[in-house]
């Protein structure tokens, strides 16, 4: 994918990466793709975020929210949350690399 942006976050406390990018068409994410090296809960969560972002804007995508990619993975283990907030750091981290 020609990307229109892209991330790559690392949790210092338990290693996980996660790098996302995103192809972006009239204001519009029309294309994510995640590659994750880290637990089952943060490999998850960077997938499940790709399909939450799919077809939304950028503002609907700014909006998500780490319970959001909580329930779309069916819930997760107060020791796992970590894992749906880097996936959302590195959402954060390309969307302020578009250029409107």
């Amino acid at each position: 994918m020609d990307a229109d942006a892209a991330a790559e976050i690392e949790n210092p406390a338990c290693g996980d990466v996660l790098r996302l990018t995103l192809k972006v068409s009239g204001g519009r994410i029309t294309q994510a793709q995640f590659k994750a090296k880290g637990c089952v809960a943060a490999i998850a969560c960077g997938s499940v975020l790709t399909e939450l972002m799919a077809g939304k804007t950028l503002n609907e995508a700014k909006n998500l929210r780490r319970e959001d990619v909580s329930a779309a993975v069916g819930g997760l283990p107060q020791a796992s949350t970590h894992a749906a907030q880097l996936a959302l750091d590195a959402l954060s981290t390309a969307l302020s690399d578009i250029k409107l």
